[in-house]
């Protein structure tokens, strides 16, 4: 096993849920530039968008943690799909029409050739 592999720097930090505005107060090692006072005494402060007192497995509460917008970043890419699709099946429709009249016109000169 390695030795002097664990840092020694600990420190006593505040990691603050954003959901419900609990706090903990525990060692670690998190660089930050926030701080709370807490119980007279200011300490780090790290915000974090979820932890065991908000989370909805250990709540029992349902909701919808999109925190980072994930739905509407996927619903902007399914619509820019669609669009995309929308144009190329118009591209398509029109390369058709052309290549139809084409044929069209390759088949009339073609009749009059015989003559």
């Amino acid at each position: 096993m390695k030795k002097d592999i664990h840092p020694k720097d600990y420190r006593l930090v505040v990691f603050q849920d954003l959901n419900n505005n609990t706090t903990y107060l525990t060692k670690s090692t998190v660089a930050t530039d926030e701080t709370i006072t807490l119980d007279g005494t200011e300490y780090p402060l790290v915000k974090v968008h979820i932890t065991g007192s908000s989370h909805p497995f250990y709540t029992g509460e349902e909701r919808v943690l999109d925190i980072e917008g994930r739905v509407d970043k996927f619903k902007a890419r399914a619509a820019a799909a669609e669009k995309a699709r929308a144009a190329r099946m118009a591209a398509a429709q029109k390369t058709s029409k052309r290549a139809a009249a084409k044929a069209e016109k390759a088949e009339e000169d073609t009749k009059e050739e015989p003559k």
